[in-house]
């Protein structure tokens, strides 16, 4: 019996791209599609639908289902080395089962079945562990990241809590068996493996990856690594994230007319950098994702060139372009062109950042979710995307920002998967990028023993303690705070 290895190893498994296809509603669209342009992986009772060129059963009641149907469909069937029977993994082996059930015995005979280490039971010898959080998706994505697959595609693997008509007679049975409330929880795995890997993942018809461009100045990087993890930790397909970089761009004659930021005409160059071709995301660097960027990337245009968020009025703050969905495809942008004509008065500053005025007004829409662009507010449950606009209070750079925990537990979760190395952070804060206390607001510096810091601070503001304290000791960066705190002034 093979194991996955030596499965993947019997064919180029990169010949063609794969079709994952699950139980999901979209299923419903693999009779208009040309299966043949792929290997197809099917994930249990699918199989019995179609041809494919892999069946995956983690259950052993889906051979005794359909064992008939994945022996006529399937050139191969991939199975656990312990198959779960009763919804709880078996102490019985494959091998076990081929002795018992006749279809796996054929299967095995002819060299059609192959195993692999799931998570849930005990690793044999030294084949890879897959690993399973909670559906089968999660488990295919990661076997075919094992066998070297570049590029994966889906159909039937959706969110929500339904099937595809095709199973109303297993609604009863397997549908969500495993007592989660709905298909959503799969994405979680599937961005964590997205996040470790380098394969194309997306489902079928979907542009990808979904390409994003951030506006950031060289002291920003690490805060571009932040706002990539936040994007990565919620993404259920593949992204590239790129910095635009500045120095292409020219710099208008009239003072009126330059760029409040280094990069603030930077978003300009990405149709070109696209190759005036699909669509990009442009996002700032100061901002968390906190939602899939999906459903920003597959909004509808309806024949927009860019789309951007409004801001709720009663927040006092204007909308902002500095998140922005476009259609590259219809942008012939060229920002040589475009700051010639602040140079010409054409137009002003503020006509092109807040108006967009190089795009017919009709092909300009503020119809993006106010949640997709949150300006220094924060709702649990419904921000999509927190924007820490104030600069002076932006979390790197001062503590004071009522949401700059929500960051520090984002670089902290980046910092323990291994995502940010925390050389990569000490080496920003010796280059002055981000505050020198920057280590102890997110717990890899330790903090001084509680009441000390407030005992020194009382005694410095009677002068009885040296400066040096607040500047050199250890217990400098929560002087600072406290301090800075009394003083309503931030840290000093």
């Amino acid at each position: 019996m093979l194991d996955v290895r030596a499965w993947a190893a019997s064919f180029d498994v990169n010949a063609r791209p794969w079709l994952l296809l699950g139980k999901g509603p979209s299923l419903d669209r693999a009779a208009g599609v040309d299966r043949d342009r792929y290997f197809t992986f099917a994930l249990n009772h699918v199989a019995r639908e179609f041809p494919v060129t892999v069946a995956h059963a983690a259950d052993i009641e889906v051979v005794r289902d359909c064992g008939d149907a994945i022996r006529a469909n399937a050139r191969w069937l991939l199975m656990p080395r312990h198959p779960h029977e009763g919804h709880r993994p078996s102490p019985r082996t494959l091998a076990d089962f081929v002795a018992e059930i006749p279809v796996l015995a054929d299967l095995d005979r002819e060299g059609r079945l192959a195993w692999y280490n799931l998570s849930t039971s005990p690793p044999h010898g030294d084949s890879p562990v897959i690993r399973c959080d909670s559906f089968s998706a999660e488990t295919a994505l990661n076997l075919l990241v094992a066998a070297g697959a570049r590029e994966v595609r889906t159909l039937g693997i959706d969110g929500g809590a339904a099937y595809s008509p095709r199973f109303d007679d297993l609604r009863g049975r397997t549908l969500l068996s495993n007592g989660l409330p709905s298909f959503d929880v799969q994405f979680q795995a599937i961005a964590r493996t997205l996040r470790r890997s380098r394969v194309l993942f997306a489902p079928l018809g979907v542009e990808a990856p979904v390409r994003v461009f951030v506006g950031a100045a060289d002291e920003e990087r690490l805060a571009t690594r932040v706002l990539e993890y936040s994007i990565r930790k919620h993404a259920s397909l593949s992204v590239e994230l790129a910095p635009i970089d500045v120095a292409p761009v020219p710099v208008p004659r009239d003072a009126g007319n330059q760029a409040r930021t280094r990069f603030s005409f930077a978003r300009f160059r990405i149709p070109e950098l696209r190759g005036f071709a699909g669509r990009a995301v442009y996002l700032d660097s100061d901002m968390l994702v906190f939602r899939d960027i999906a459903r920003l990337w597959t909004t509808p245009m309806d024949g927009a060139h860019a789309l951007y968020a409004p801001a709720p009025p009663e927040r006092g703050r204007p909308p902002q372009m500095s998140v922005m969905l476009l259609d590259c495809a219809a942008l012939r942008w060229d920002v040589r062109e475009i700051v010639r004509g602040l140079d010409e008065k054409r137009y002003a500053y503020h006509d092109l950042m807040r108006e967009l005025c190089i795009v017919p007004r009709e092909r300009v829409r503020m119809s993006l979710p106010a949640e997709w662009n949150s300006l220094e507010h924060y709702e649990h449950g419904r921000t999509c995307l927190l924007h820490y606009t104030d600069v002076p209070l932006q979390p790197w750079l001062a503590p004071g920002n009522p949401h700059a925990p929500l960051w520090y537990a984002a670089l902290r979760e980046a910092l323990d998967e291994g995502f940010i190395a925390e050389p990569f952070v000490r080496e920003e804060v010796a280059r002055g990028h981000v505050h020198r206390d920057l280590p102890v607001w997110i717990g890899i510096d330790p903090a001084p023993p509680r009441g000390l810091v407030s005992r020194v601070a009382a005694r410095l503001r009677r002068g009885r303690v040296g400066r040096w304290l607040v500047d050199e000791s250890p217990i400098g960066a929560a002087l600072r705070i406290a301090l800075g705190r009394r003083k309503k002034t931030g840290p000093v």
